[in-house]
């Protein structure tokens, strides 16, 4: 059974790094999630502890999650999140994305098969993004979520032509690491005053794409 990493915790929060190919949380199948984890982490200090989901990424992406350690804080960081926290990613494209910096602006909607594709009667979805380096007929690129919809980013790059590796489900012919090429690697959180800023490592099947070729 996988550890919890914990990259940091006190008596409100506990902030993990979460691996990918694991749910957030469970989809009624599945019983070994990162919540599970959570959950038996906390309930080990003491029994009566109780930890609450606030933002989940997708299954196969890796990086920052938050959990609440009361209903409380639940509530109001959910309820204030995109104006309370700043989240950005790091993933790697199929092809050379032309444009060195950009933002990518589309409306997005779900369908039954839950696709999530770009339509003039979907939701507004804001994504900014970096390219930090080109390599193996790939681009590195840095992200920041201005909004925060289901497979915002994946959808966007994919729709620009230049699908993250790995994600077959918006079109991607490659899977060099047999995982999403996509991990949240820092949030940045404004709580009572306080500024926090949590990191997680660079996965290192990423970091062949940060040295120069």
């Amino acid at each position: 059974m996988q550890k919890l990493n914990i990259i940091y915790e006190n008596q409100e929060l506990l902030v993990v790094n979460k691996p990918p190919k694991l749910l957030t949380i469970s989809d009624g199948k599945t019983t070994n999630t990162l919540y599970s984890m959570a959950k038996d982490y906390v309930k080990k200090q003491r029994k009566s502890n109780k930890i609450f989901i606030v933002h989940r990424l997708d299954k196969d992406t890796s990086g920052v999650v938050v959990f609440a350690k009361n209903e409380k804080l639940k509530k109001y960081l959910q309820a204030n999140w995109l104006n309370i926290t700043k989240r950005k990613y790091i993933a790697i494209l199929e092809g050379k994305l032309p444009n060195k910096r950009g933002v990518i602006k589309e409306y997005l909607r779900e369908n039954k098969f839950h696709q999530v594709y770009a339509s003039s009667q979907g939701e507004y979805a804001e994504t900014k993004y970096k390219v930090i380096n080109y390599k193996f007929n790939n681009t590195l690129v840095n992200i920041e979520i201005i909004t925060g919809k289901k497979n915002q980013i994946r959808v966007g790059f994919s729709n620009l032509g230049y699908p993250i590796v790995g994600d077959k489900k918006y079109g991607s012919a490659t899977n060099p690491f047999h995982r999403l090429g996509l991990h949240a690697i820092s949030l940045e959180l404004n709580l009572n005053k306080q500024e926090y800023l949590f990191e997680a490592k660079l996965p290192k099947e990423f970091k062949p794409y940060i040295k120069e070729a």
